[in-house]
């Protein structure tokens, strides 16, 4: 992921458009937060657990203000459904509870 806003279409495509194979045009929605490099694989767990179309209306809906924050959070769970299929990110919470309890 990456915070620093991107045109997309500048120097190649963005991680999102690489991994769906598309021309990455100017004013791509996934540009700015999915770079070539990582931003690929992150991508690409995103696009597994939630589609490339439902997290693109997703983004859309939220004030591009708060746009990164959503983007880390989408990651964020996707990678976890991908470490555990059934609980994903909630398996992490009930671990971390067992521990302060």
């Amino acid at each position: 992921m990456s915070s620093a806003p991107s045109n997309g279409g500048g120097g190649g495509p963005c991680g999102a458009c690489k991994f769906l194979r598309r021309k990455c045009v100017k004013g791509c929605i996934f540009a700015p937060y999915f770079d070539s490099d990582q931003g690929t694989a992150h991508f690409a767990a995103v696009h597994k657990v939630f589609g490339a179309s439902n997290a693109s209306k997703l983004l859309h809906r939220i004030p591009a203000h708060k746009r990164l924050d959503a983007v880390v959070t989408l990651c964020y769970e996707a990678l976890a459904r991908a470490r555990d299929p059934v609980y994903g990110c909630v398996g992490h919470i009930f671990t971390l509870q067992q521990q302060v309890n």
